[in-house]
């Protein structure tokens, strides 16, 4: 079968299952070491969640908190939905394959719905942007907490939000079908100067105000973010930030530090 194979799978996240699963219950028992907060997690669910895609030692416990909610209703496909780092191109390219590799085994890709969205949408596949980490950092969280999920692959270049927008509207409009937009925040600033600009992030998430995300938020995925904002007003889903955190909080260094947030749409 046609399979979207790791590319930093050993680098960005572990390479065998059982490092895996050591790692998810390893962010699970420090969110079940505060009751209080645990318990405020579980009693959420939701349709749509904003995720990191660092390397899992400095954005992992973030993104496994809405993985972990996500699975409280689970649904029956997953569409993940990032920037491309490695390679630029026009538009939005989604993975036109059967299956998706993980440490924890393959998952399905469905296909159905790849065509259609290929066909509502004139996607194409550009094969360079599916080497991406941005999306494939993701999989072996969904794979763990939804082993029979089926998932699609979407990675955007430079491209309108408007566009991304109206899929998401669409995706949201299928039953048991779940959005991923996958973002860090500021890179490589003092942790004082990432904050500041990561505040602008957080605030635009919490308020579902795309016009502020304009106003020096400096996520990466910021066009993804954008779009899944501008459905969250029209829809007038709840925004919920989860977690935020630095990648100072994982490595000591406060000089050059990475911003990352998980936040959830119900």
């Amino acid at each position: 079968m046609n399979k979207r194979t790791m590319s930093v799978g050993g680098s960005f996240y572990p390479s065998e299952s059982i490092e895996i699963t050591a790692m998810i219950d390893y962010f699970n028992t420090i969110l079940d070491s505060h009751p209080d907060v645990a318990a405020r997690f579980d009693a959420l669910s939701g349709n749509s969640v904003i995720v990191p895609h660092a390397g899992w030692v400095y954005s992992g416990f973030s993104a496994n908190i809405a993985y972990r909610i996500l699975a409280h209703t689970p649904p029956a496909t997953v569409v993940v939905i990032g920037p491309s780092h490695k390679v630029s191109f026009e538009g939005i390219s989604i993975a036109k394959m059967e299956l998706f590799e993980t440490p924890l085994g393959d998952l399905t890709i469905n296909t159905a719905l790849v065509d259609d969205l290929t066909e509502r949408f004139s996607l194409t596949m550009f094969e360079q942007a599916h080497h991406e980490h941005s999306t494939e950092v993701q999989m072996p969280f969904l794979k763990h907490y939804m082993s029979d999920v089926k998932v699609v692959e979407m990675v955007y270049g430079n491209t309108d939000p408007a566009y991304i927008t109206a899929l998401i509207d669409y995706l949201l409009e299928k039953p048991s079908t779940a959005v991923v937009i996958s973002t860090d925040l500021s890179h490589y600033y003092s942790l004082e100067e990432a904050k500041h600009l990561d505040t602008i992030c957080l605030e635009a998430i919490r308020n579902k105000n795309s016009t502020m995300l304009h106003q020096g938020c400096e996520a990466c995925g910021k066009i993804g973010v954008e779009a899944m904002l501008d459905v969250a007003h029209k829809r007038n889903m709840e925004a919920i930030l989860l977690d935020y955190r630095t990648s100072a909080d994982a490595s000591g260094d406060s000089s050059r530090v990475v911003g990352y947030a998980s936040a959830l749409f119900s």
